[in-house]
């Protein structure tokens, strides 16, 4: 058992929200044990914060490695990286590419799921069932039409699927995805507000990285981005400043309740390398000063990492750090019906824990109770 002491706890309390305890001690092994009795191994926090691990439910790489390359080294490599970030848990997200690339990265992911470092939740599937006209940074020529028997295969591996709605046949593809405990999210789509409304009252109740790659608000045709207001869907949000500006960030936090935005990355396998060349879905990439673009200058995934994601989001809407806390911990384990398991610092709960500075530096990460860095 190790014992943190010293440390700015970020508990929830009564009604679940997250607030500070300077007051507290906490004790884990695999799972978390106690907040009042010590142990013979002691960390000191040194006065910084204690939380839960972060989640990342929208990466498809970095440090080098993606999760198209379908490798188990890729894939470990990924894991072993994340904890930097303060990430203990995440969904390697697949790229709209050939079907055979993106089921044999759904096996890898399958395969993989037991990798050293942070944990794999289970996929992301980002296309390739997606709008040619918003296709973004993804490949127009794998683009397909939905079909869900085409990954019928991988029900167990799929956590988040991303989807056009206005290019369905119907909703029985939304159907299907609830039937199997799957989140239908609405991405890369030229959907009309009045599409997208329904799809979310049909079941598709998630938005694929806000803002970006979308129908955007008029206040005459107001979209995807206006059914995300008038909504209960959940958004998520690259809050790198670059996918959304700040003051964008200011009135999402406005007009959505905070326990509705999840913030993600959406970061390649560039993240972590500084300015250089690189690659996603088969695409060149070109990174210069903290921004990664394709060769006609379609801006691509980003290069953040979620701890600086938190720090720009905490900083640009000053809402309190156990608040935005919650926005990479709580919000995306209850998305994933996995709150019972992590998400918060409580009593039974697996210990993925990370301890962060007033400038939100990672200091250390546990996975399941295991340091996985620390200074």
């Amino acid at each position: 058992m190790k014992t943190i002491t010293n440390g700015k706890f970020i508990l929830p309390d009564e009604r679940g929200d997250f607030f500070i305890a300077a007051d507290k001690i906490l004790t884990f092994d695999e799972k978390i044990i106690s907040f009042d009795k010590k142990s013979e191994e002691i960390i000191d926090a040194h006065g910084n914060f204690v939380a839960p691990g972060f989640i990342n439910i929208h990466i498809h790489g970095c440090n080098n490695s993606d999760t198209m390359d379908a490798t188990h080294a890729a894939l470990k490599n990924i894991c072993e990286f994340l904890p930097n970030c303060g990430v203990t848990s995440f969904l390697p997200t697949t790229m709209t590419m050939p079907l055979d690339d993106i089921k044999r990265a759904l096996k890898n992911i399958r395969d993989c799921k037991n990798c050293s470092g942070a944990k794999i939740l289970g996929a992301n599937v980002e296309g390739p069932f997606i709008s040619k006209k918003y296709h973004g940074a993804q490949d127009e020529n794998s683009i397909l039409r939905a079909d869900f028997n085409l990954l019928k295969d991988f029900v167990d591996v799929i956590k988040i699927i991303t989807i056009a709605p206005e290019e369905l046949d119907d909703f029985k593809f939304i159907d299907a995805c609830r039937a199997e405990n799957i989140i239908a999210s609405i991405g890369h789509s030229a959907a009309t507000y009045e599409i997208a409304m329904a799809a979310i009252e049909r079941g598709a109740n998630h938005i694929t990285h806000l803002f970006n790659a979308q129908s955007g608000f008029n206040h005459r045709k107001p979209g995807i981005v206006g059914a995300a207001f008038d909504s209960n869907a959940t958004v998520e949000l690259i809050a790198d400043n670059v996918h959304v500006s700040p003051a964008a960030q200011r009135i999402v936090k406005k007009v959505k309740p905070l326990d509705e935005i999840i913030l993600i990355t959406d970061s390649l396998r560039a993240c972590g390398l500084g300015d250089c060349e690189s690659e996603l879905g088969g695409q060149k990439v070109f990174v210069k000063d903290g921004v990664a673009k394709l060769a006609d200058g379609t801006i691509a995934a980003s290069v953040a990492t979620l701890n600086d994601v938190v720090k720009k989001f905490h900083q640009n809407t000053k809402i309190s750090i156990p608040e935005v806390v919650e926005t990479v911990t709580k919000n995306p384990a209850r998305k994933l019906g996995m709150y019972d398991e992590i998400g918060s610092l409580e009593i039974g709960k697996f210990a993925d824990i990370v301890i962060f500075d007033e400038d939100f530096k990672i200091i250390s990460a546990f996975v399941n109770g295991e340091m996985q860095n620390g200074n």
